[in-house]
């Protein structure tokens, strides 16, 4: 069983994930948080999401389909829990790589419940392989993080952590390392401190409270840790979360960044608009959008490149239309921060 919804979410609006749940984004630009990490490149992808999670859009214009997977049973299977379960990132399907779950994704095809989109997915997520690791090594990456995702309030050491999983005569801990680039330690520490943001944000627990449920041994300790982390103390980070308020900053930032991105690319110029200081203003969208506000220009300008390439206009066009100098300019610019060259990313999309 699975329901299908199409909608238009709210800007900054926290949509917390309560069943297993596959993201289709069919239209927007801008960013996505999940899980307070920030995401551009969603674009061509369905991404998975697990209960628990949470994914919030931090633009206006999207238009998303939710399919929510309410067969439980179906998510214990090891080789489907690979696309829920993440590791260092999102879990996606890259769909320009992936004609079956584009037919599966189509309207016929959900609306006659045809095929299972989760089976076909975890087929093309073993292909497109991310840590290039064999089928039994991926067995236990796995095991290793459904164990961190149970035990990570604990305080197990790498040690203990070792002894619990079924290793499949692999060293887990050496695995973890060469594979995900990241310690069975780190693994740990990051979810703890992604379960810590959570409490903090979304209840009204008090510091102390949280603390102690998450295994700290004081919460003087625990305030020094999550401010090392995230560069805020608690209560700082949720206030400027603003989980129940939804202030107007970051609408009207985007607003002005839509507006005039193509013509201004001065920090100076947006910080004039807003009546801030140019410190003012950065920090704000740090705190508020937890991105900087660079980058979120250059998302922009990525963004509306990427429209014109699909619309047939020429580089030297668009290059001139954006501002810069060159098109060679131009190019090295969406090479960069696309990963693609203006001409690699038309052959591509032509060829999807």
């Amino acid at each position: 069983m699975k329901k299908v919804e199409k909608f238009s979410p709210e800007l900054n609006e926290v949509y917390f994930i309560k069943s297993h749940t596959l993201i289709h984004i069919l239209s927007g630009k801008g960013s996505i948080q999940v899980d307070f990490k920030n995401y551009t490149d969603w674009q061509e992808k369905a991404i998975f999401l697990e209960k628990g999670q949470y994914i919030k859009f931090l633009s206006g214009d999207f238009e998303v389909r939710r399919i929510e997977f309410s067969d439980e049973k179906k998510f214990y299977d090891s080789d489907i829990r690979v696309l829920f379960k993440h590791l260092i990132s999102l879990g996606y399907i890259d769909l320009l790589e992936c004609e079956d779950c584009n037919t599966f994704l189509s309207e016929s095809a959900l609306a006659k419940n045809s095929a299972d989109i989760i089976d076909v997915s975890s087929k093309q997520w073993f292909w497109q392989n991310p840590f290039k690791a064999n089928k039994e090594e991926y067995q236990v990456i796995f095991d290793t993080k459904e164990i961190i995702d149970s035990e990570f309030s604990n305080n197990l050491t790498s040690n203990d952590l070792a002894d619990l999983i079924n290793d499949r005569g692999y060293n887990s801990q050496a695995l973890v390392k060469d594979k995900i680039g990241l310690s069975v330690k780190k693994l740990m520490s990051s979810k703890r401190l992604k379960e810590s943001q959570k409490e903090v944000a979304f209840t009204d627990k008090n510091i102390q409270e949280i603390s102690y449920e998450l295994g700290f041994k004081d919460d003087a300790y625990f305030n020094r840790v999550f401010k090392n982390s995230t560069g805020q103390t608690p209560k700082q980070f949720r206030e400027n979360f603003d989980y129940k308020n939804r202030d107007l900053f970051s609408q009207d930032i985007l607003d002005l960044l839509q507006k005039f991105h193509t013509q201004e690319r001065s920090l100076e110029f947006y910080a004039d608009q807003m009546n801030l200081s140019i410190k003012a203003l950065s920090n704000k969208v740090q705190l508020k959008m937890n991105t900087s506000l660079g980058q979120l220009i250059r998302l922009e300008l990525i963004d509306t490149a990427k429209l014109m390439l699909i619309e047939g206009e020429t580089i030297s066009s668009i290059s001139r239309r954006l501002g810069f100098e060159e098109p060679n300019h131009f190019s090295r610019f969406f090479k960069h921060y696309s990963g693609h060259t203006p001409t690699e990313f038309k052959i591509k999309k032509y060829n999807s």
